[in-house]
């Protein structure tokens, strides 16, 4: 990023902050040795890892449990050509406590699609970057807004 090309780098706890705030992103994993891309809703928790609640049979279980994944969210204002991104990469596992698991029942995110067996995945915050778009800048200083 330039200094004046309109993007501002946020830091780790403005990203976390910031995806606390929405609830659906996108999971990028690798499927057969190429990048694949999934969006899910989600939520933070306590010790900021991103969780996911999906079904145990689900196929993004398999492939995601053990592996490093990124997950982004973002919230973008077209009119106004501003926003932000947040990517957050780590590795994703399947939560198998049973303490812990009961815990996330009552207090993570609640699956869009319910399956009668769930677990949750949690994806552990290794690597947080992030950025916020200002709407009307750019580096040749052209008024977007116009």
């Amino acid at each position: 990023m330039y200094p004046n090309d309109g993007f501002r780098e946020l830091g780790r706890q403005e990203c976390l902050r910031l995806m606390a705030g929405v609830s659906v992103g996108r999971i990028v994993f690798t499927r057969r040795a190429l990048p694949a891309v999934l969006p899910v809703n989600f939520g933070p928790d306590d010790d900021d890892a991103v969780l996911l609640r999906t079904s145990a049979m689900s196929d993004l279980v398999r492939v995601v449990d053990g592996a490093v994944v990124a997950f982004e969210a973002d919230d973008v204002d077209a009119a106004r050509h501003s926003g932000w991104s947040v990517v957050v990469t780590g590795p994703a596992a399947v939560v198998t406590d049973p303490a812990e698991h009961e815990r996330l029942a009552r207090t993570g995110p609640v699956s869009w699609v319910p399956a009668p067996r769930e677990v949750f995945v949690r994806i552990e915050p290794e690597l947080v970057t992030g950025r916020e778009l200002i709407g009307g800048r750019t580096l040749y200083g052209v008024n977007l807004t116009a």
